[in-house]
């Protein structure tokens, strides 16, 4: 592992109990990944030049062959068809053996349509926040205090001494961005140094700095990448401040005089516990809708995936430079991997405690136990934007252990519904037969009526607005299997997107039994709108819950509406 991703990810899921952890004495305490006694194995797929389709799939072929019951999968690429999508190959074939396989759902957020790993036969996780930060501060010689955050573990600044602030976006991109070799060394030594986002990593950024002779640096956010902050371990005194932030900064600087120049320094506030709102979508995360298949929700849910402290591996620096010569046995890092083996080890507990729930089932426990208010009893936000987030942004919401463990209702998914839904999405004989390994037969798909009829534990409608109809309608079929032990009886209550009439039928399932099924509709109707431009889309989310009085089982509901382009 020469760069510490394979080490971090595993301890995440399966890492046994540690004290005391800390990275650089940051988050110390208690460490230990979500299935402490798992058994874990793992298959290299990424190499210096990539992580390569034919080691991903002997990968899969390994771990079928050697029994695992999880496949944790912190990796992903380009969205193409699942025919084409060597991971969704696979993760069908590990479905089909019974092993959950979860993804990451990728770092291209806070856009949208950015969402990989997205073929329904996957849980695709995106990244939240914890209640845990790391501040460090940005105080300006005019008294402005800029928020910002760092896992800096060296020798710190001066205390009360203000540093000359030095930004060099006037003179040019790659010294604004802090390119190797960009910096005039005389113009930045003794100075802390101000550096947008881009190009190269963050890390690097501060090595260039670094060795250009300055005492500091920080990075500030440019107005794509928005409010979201990750904590680095950088080589010197450093932190990252968001855009708004940035932008005080870079006019603050911009307004200084050889007479009166801009100083600032930066405060190192260590670990701080019990941060409100949390947990926040991470603005890297991956966003919804599905580009593939917009029938199935994406990304599922999401889990911890900023600033996570787990092992490291003792070849690396915890800048992951090579110039970094610093050691530690922990590291905090942020990214969809990170929150993917969350829910790998959840499923793994799952697995044990359910060994005859299938892949499907399961996915569906967490994601209909999955909770979308923070811990200020608000509805979970953004994190780049501080706006309340959606369902393309968290899914079903975030995950909640204890709940899933017992869900009262699961959605099972059995493989050849999956090959109805595959026959729905209008693939040929041949694209079906690439995924699933055998000669496909699409005559009972027409059963299930539409793609959207998987029986998934989320709604996704998708109606094109033409102004050609007043009103539109689409429905659901759904199925569910009692898990919460004997006689019960649920009744739905609905949480209509707005704009749209939502109704169930019928509207109360009695169980007699543990592992019956009952099966249900759901009846979706969305008003036109008079006014949308030509391209664009409205989103409604809503929300269908079956409640017994102890399970409340809430899958969410989503209304597209998409206006052509003219």
């Amino acid at each position: 592992d020469n760069d510490g991703h394979g080490t971090h990810t595993a301890s995440i899921a399966a890492g046994r109990y540690v004290f005391p952890a800390s990275t650089l004495g940051y988050a110390r305490g208690v460490a230990s990944g979500m299935a402490p006694k798992a058994r874990l194995a793992a298959y290299k797929v990424c190499w210096v030049g990539g992580c390569f389709d034919s080691d991903i799939l002997a990968a899969f072929d390994a771990a079928v062959a050697d029994g695992v019951d999880v496949v944790s999968l912190s990796v992903g690429g380009a969205v193409v068809p699942y025919y084409l999508d060597a991971i969704a190959i696979g993760a069908f074939g590990a479905t089909e053996a019974g092993i959950v396989v979860s993804a990451s759902a990728g770092n291209g957020g806070p856009g949208g349509l950015s969402v990989t790993n997205v073929a329904p036969w996957m849980t695709t996780v995106g990244a939240g926040s914890m209640d845990r930060a790391f501040p460090a501060n940005v105080r300006l010689g005019n008294g402005q205090v800029l928020d910002g955050v760092s896992v800096y573990g060296g020798p710190v600044l001066q205390s009360g001494k203000m540093y000359e602030l030095v930004y060099a976006g006037a003179t040019s991109y790659s010294a604004s961005t802090c390119l190797d070799g960009s910096l005039d060394q005389a113009a930045v030594r003794g100075k802390i140094v101000v550096c947008d986002r881009g190009v190269n990593s963050r890390a690097a950024k501060g090595d260039v700095v670094h060795r250009a002779g300055a005492a500091g640096m920080v990075l500030a956010n440019g107005a794509f990448d928005g409010e979201g902050l990750v904590a680095d371990c950088h080589v010197l005194p450093a932190t990252a401040v968001g855009a708004a932030a940035g932008e005080k900064l870079r006019k603050y600087i911009a307004s200084s005089t050889p007479q009166k120049p801009a100083t600032g320094t930066i405060l190192f506030q260590g670990t701080h516990l019990g941060v409100h709102p949390a947990p926040v979508v991470a603005a890297f995360s991956a966003r919804g809708p599905n580009p593939q298949s917009p029938e199935t929700l994406k990304p599922d849910l999401i889990a911890p995936g900023l600033n996570i402290l787990a092992a490291w591996p003792s070849g690396v620096g915890p800048a992951g430079i090579p110039s970094d010569g610093r050691r530690t046995e922990f590291n905090i890092l942020s990214g969809t991997s990170m929150a993917c083996p969350h829910v790998s080890g959840l499923a793994a507990l799952l697995k044990a405690a359910h060994p005859t729930w299938s892949p499907a089932a399961i996915k569906s426990a967490l994601m209909t136990t999955a909770y979308t208010r923070d811990n200020s009893n608000g509805t979970m936000t953004d994190e780049s934007t501080g706006k309340v987030a959606d369902v393309f942004d968290f899914g079903a919401g975030h995950v909640d252990p204890m709940r899933a463990m017992d869900p009262g209702l699961v959605y099972d998914i059995a493989p050849l519904d999956y090959l109805n839904f595959l026959c729905n999405l209008n693939y040929t004989e041949q694209n079906i037969r690439a995924i699933t390994r055998r000669q496909a037969d699409c005559r009972g798909a027409r059963r299930a009526g539409h793609a959207g009829n998987l029986n998934y534990p989320s709604l996704s409608a998708t109606f094109v607005a033409d102004g050609a109809k007043a009103r539109m309608r689409t429905h659901f079929i759904r199925t569910v299997t009692n898990v919460g032990g004997g006689r019960s009886a649920y009744r739905a209550t609905v949480r209509a997107p707005e704009g749209c009439n939502v109704t169930v039928r019928p509207d109360r399932l009695a169980f007699r039994r543990d592992g019956q099924k009952l099966s249900f509709t759901v009846h979706v109707e969305a008003a036109a709108r008079a006014k949308m431009e030509p391209g664009s889309s409205l989103v409604r989310s809503g929300a269908l819950t079956w409640s017994d009085g102890r399970h409340a089982v809430v899958s969410p509901i989503v209304v597209t509406l998409q206006a052509p382009v003219q």
